[in-house]
């Protein structure tokens, strides 16, 4: 059941995007599968498909089963920058044929990714690191910036605070900016809320539900962590560009590395399979972190969070999270609103 609209939380986004809460579940690879991507679409919030590097008939049965569970809008994420071009082109034309209406992007701006679907009338968000990378997505033509801050969970562009980033991002854009990192909570959202950001943009906070389609080890791990326990490293580098660095869970792997959390070569690090989905090997150091389907030492694999992942203490419902979210914001937002009038009738 979509979510009530009498919370004051529509922002510009919602017409945009056809959602109810300025909520955005961030697309997360092999995470945010059509199940959860339903269950957040039909709580009100805005739902993306977790699709990057995924082989287009993977892509098509995906947006089918969430086509068949909510006639509510959504966008597919892909990453250009991390996917080989045939394999982009294939994913893109199969979106396309589809009549997906938005994407979702992320880490290098691709101008020619951007023009081709804006060309067929398709909604753009941009998830971006940097003010410049910002200024770049939005002369490519995205509709939506989505500020990612050092605090987010999984793969990490930039190297700022969110907050502090979106407020320099909102400074210049003349598109609607989303922030995302470390948001968990309805505090959060009111924070960017009255700070002018358009909504937030969650990953960790869905991660940990049960319509995620993250591994149940992987699900436990973020509910008894807390924001000390996450590391920032590029050591799972494996299937990404070099540098590209990623915040998780610390385990095994970040142990071992005594301090060295940075400057990893990929090209020195061996590819050794230590997990499986199916017939498919997952190689230590490799960005997949482990699904439902996955069985091996899942301890040694990536574990992303976020380092609002303290304020995540159980698995819930999607449109639960959702759900306490937009409440606690819209009364966040009501405290504001009165503490501002008292101190106008003051002044």
């Amino acid at each position: 059941m979509s979510y009530r609209a009498d919370l004051g939380l529509r922002t510009p986004i919602c017409d945009l995007l056809g959602c109810d809460v300025p909520i955005l579940l961030a697309g997360m690879g092999g995470v945010s599968r059509w199940e959860l991507a339903a269950a957040v679409a039909n709580a009100g919030g805005y739902a993306t498909l977790g699709m990057v590097r995924e082989a287009p008939d993977l892509i098509e049965s995906e947006v089918r089963a969430l086509r068949a569970a909510t006639d509510r809008p959504f966008a597919v994420n892909l990453i250009p920058a991390a996917t080989d071009p045939g394999l982009l082109d294939a994913q893109l034309a199969r979106c396309l044929d589809l009549g997906v209406g938005a994407f979702s992007f992320f880490w290098d701006v691709v101008p020619q990714a951007v023009a081709r679907v804006k060309a067929a009338g398709c909604i753009v968000l941009h998830q971006v690191g940097t003010e410049a990378a910002a200024h770049e997505a939005e002369a490519a033509g995205s509709d939506i910036l989505i500020a990612q801050g050092i605090e987010a969970g999984g793969h990490v562009h930039g190297r700022v605070g969110a907050f502090a980033l979106a407020a320099d991002i909102l400074s210049r854009a003349r598109v609607p900016v989303v922030v995302s990192g470390g948001i968990a909570d309805g505090a959060g959202l009111a924070a960017a809320l009255a700070m002018g950001a358009a909504g937030v943009h969650c990953g960790t906070a869905f991660l940990a539900t049960e319509e995620s389609f993250a591994h149940p080890y992987h699900k436990s791990r973020v509910v008894e962590a807390t924001a000390s326990e996450t590391v920032l490293t590029d050591v799972f580098v494996l299937n990404w560009p070099a540098g590209a660095a990623v915040r998780v869970l610390g385990n095994s792997v970040t142990a071992a590395l005594d301090g060295r959390l940075l400057g990893h070569d990929p090209d020195t690090l061996p590819r050794e399979p230590i997990a499986w989905d199916g017939d498919v090997a997952r190689l230590r150091y490799s960005t997949d972190s482990p699904l439902r389907t996955t069985t091996g030492d899942l301890e040694a694999m990536p574990l992303y969070a976020g380092q609002g992942v303290g304020r995540i203490v159980d698995v819930v419902r999607a449109s639960d999270r959702l759900r306490h979210m937009a409440e606690e914001a819209s009364g966040h937002l009501v405290r504001i609103g009165k503490l501002a009038l008292a101190e106008g009738n003051r002044a």
